[in-house]
Order: C-alpha cells, then sequence, then structure tokens
C-alpha cells in the first residue's frame, strides 16, 4: 500500500497470536482500528531457524518456561497458508501486511506476498547469506541494528546495497525485553542519520508509549511497537506490549507531534494572524497632549491592542511634536512634525 504520511507506524504483532489464526486476525483488526499504517508478523520454519540446543533468552525463560527455543517456536509458527489468509485479511481491512523473514525459504515465501518493504531483524544484522537474499530483491528495506555497532551496521548497509537494494530505512533499537530507559539511548538514532544518511526510524521495547513519541520528536520517519490483546496471556513478547487502547493512544500522539513537527522554518502561522493586534502593543498617549506638545517618555507609552504605530518606531516618535490633542490611551498618529 502507498503511504503519504510523514510517518509509518508498525505494529509488531510478532508471535502475540500464540499460533493461533483467530487471534492473529483480531490483531489486524484492532491495529487498523488503532491507526497503525502497518501490521507486521514474524514468519519462520522453527527448524530452518534454530538448532534443537538453542537456548531461549532469559526473558523468554520467564515468560515461557524451561521447554527449548526450537519448542517455543513450534507452539508459535503460523503456516504459510495461514499467512496467506492473514495477507489477504490485511487488504480487506485496509492495513499494510509486513512478515519478518527468519530463514531462506521463508524469504521465498513472502517474496510473492508483495510487501513494501523487507524488515530485517536485529538477530540477522550479521546474516550475510541473508542480507543478500534480502538484496537481491531490490526490494524497500526497514533494517533493525538492536545489539549492533556502527560498523556492524555499516557491513549490513553495505551488503544490502551491493546486491540490489538501496532504499533503507535504519531503526535504532534495544533489544532488552522490555528495554531500561536508561539503556534506549535514543540520541543513538540521530548519530545513525548522520553517519549513513538515511531515513531513521525507532523499533521499540520499553514499556509505555513515552519513547516512540520522542522519537519521532527526533526525526523518527518508521515507529515499530509490539503489541498484544492482552499483556496478561502467556507467551514470550506479551508483557512488553501494548494492549489495544495503548496502541492507539501512541498511534494518535505520533500523529499529533508528526504534524506539530512543520517544516522547520520559523515564520507566522495562519492561525495566529488574528492575535497579533490582540496582544501586541501600539504607541498611545499616556495622558492628556496638546496639540504642538512634545512626545516624551513621560506623556506617551505602549499598550494593547496593537492597532497603531509598532513600539519599535519608540525612537522616531520621541521628540516630535504632537499635531492635535490626544486623551489618555488615545493611538499616536504618524502625523506629526519635527520640533
Amino acid at each position: 500500500m502507498g503511504n503519504e504520511k510523514s510517518v509509518i507506524i508498525i505494529a509488531e504483532a510478532g508471535v502475540n497470536h500464540n499460533g493461533s489464526l483467530h487471534l492473529a486476525k483480531e490483531m489486524v483488526e484492532k491495529a487498523k482500528a488503532a491507526g497503525a499504517d502497518y501490521i507486521k508478523f514474524q514468519t519462520f520454519i522453527p527448524e530452518e531457524l534454530v538448532t534443537c540446543r538453542a537456548e531461549k533468552a532469559q526473558y523468554q525463560k520467564v515468560q515461557t518456561g524451561d521447554t527449548s527455543q526450537l519448542e517455543m517456536l513450534r507452539s508459535l509458527a503460523l503456516s504459510n497458508e495461514e499467512f496467506a489468509t492473514l495477507k489477504n485479511y490485511c487488504d480487506q481491512f485496509g492495513i499494510g501486511f509486513l512478515s519478518t523473514p527468519f530463514d531462506f525459504k521463508s524469504i521465498e515465501f513472502l517474496c510473492s506476498f508483495n510487501m513494501d518493504y523487507w524488515k530485517v531483524p536485529s538477530g540477522e544484522i550479521t546474516n550475510l547469506p541473508y542480507l543478500e537474499k534480502i538484496g537481491k530483491t531490490q526490494k524497500k528495506v526497514i533494517l533493525s541494528t538492536g545489539m549492533s555497532e556502527i560498523d556492524e551496521i555499516r557491513a549490513a548497509v553495505d551488503i544490502l546495497e551491493e546486491n540490489g537494494s538501496s532504499d533503507i530505512t535504519i531503526l535504532h533499537c534495544n533489544t532488552e525485553y522490555p528495554t531500561p530507559f536508561t539503556d534506549v539511548n535514543l540520541l543513538a538514532m540521530k548519530q545513525i542519520e548522520s553517519i549513513f544518511h538515511k531515513a531513521v526510524g525507532y523499533s521499540d521495547h520499553t514499556q509505555g508509549i513515552e519513547i516512540p513519541i520522542a522519537a519521532v520528536a527526533l526525526g523518527a520517519k518508521v515507529i515499530e511497537k509490539h503489541f498484544t490483546l492482552d499483556r496478561t496471556m502467556e507467551g514470550p513478547d506479551h508483557r512488553a506490549s501494548l494492549e489495544p487502547d495503548e496502541l492507539s493512544s501512541m498511534v494518535k500522539a505520533i500523529r499529533n507531534v508528526a504534524a506539530a513537527l512543520g517544516d522547520g522554518k520559523k515564520k507566522r502561522t495562519a492561525s495566529e494572524e488574528n492575535n497579533i493586534n490582540i496582544v501586541r502593543k501600539s504607541i498611545v498617549a499616556a495622558k492628556s497632549i496638546k496639540a504642538g506638545e512634545i512626545f516624551t517618555e513621560d506623556n506617551i507609552t505602549v499598550k494593547r491592542p496593537g492597532t497603531g504605530i509598532s513600539p519599535m518606531e519608540w525612537h522616531q516618535i520621541l521628540g516630535n511634536a504632537a499635531t492635535k490633542n490626544y486623551d489618555p490611551d488615545e493611538p499616536i498618529e504618524k502625523e506629526c512634525s519635527d520640533v
């Protein structure tokens, strides 16, 4: 889908559907209702993604127990047929469909969906053959950079560009779930922008909505945020996700901040025009003044409204002679003669 909004908001469903197509479809509806531009899932073949010995992250162990990472992923995977159903469901509801591939077969499968962007997750930023395969599609890429050093980002960008994908948006990210606020380092997004001269964004794993909003104020063009239907559900990512009403609040706040950023050029806006004369001041008589009397700092002053001579002309008025009588508070007129 085309998108003309200044900030693209991706509702990251991830695996928060818990392997249920029914829940995934409900998440599509909620993401659309919240105002997100895209909903993003994760496409993987568990056996192609991890070995049978792969351990889970500590936060995953806390949320899902002692099963292996492979067993956990098997319980969360959707079939190709279910993803096709989800893609059609997104089209029906008018929200963009995205899914992150985590293995080569999933890349090949998702190619048929003609997604607007490839979303490269943080964990694949050092996966050279993966990046080559994505780059050769010559599609737009959104690249997450959690756990990365600048040199690793540079290497990934180079691989993508050398293989045909030059339209890359780079997302600052921290992969801890949830991310401590002290580890967000949001200003690093500006460093990425200055080094790579590409659009930047932010993939958020903090609790709450403040940090994505702040990222937009700093120039993020893409925001990705995990959401869930219910934070108390079992599963690895629910605790660090927004519920639908929170997602809606975040989207509204981001739209407001994006609109408020403007073009960066200081000028009077149309909405201010009616206020100028009300809040600015004019030069007026401080007391009764007779014709021929000299204007001094004792007999003139400045008061609202700003419909008369601007106080910026104060020194041009001082020392001149009044050409008429003035009552107190009467605006001074320019028809005055030099003494």
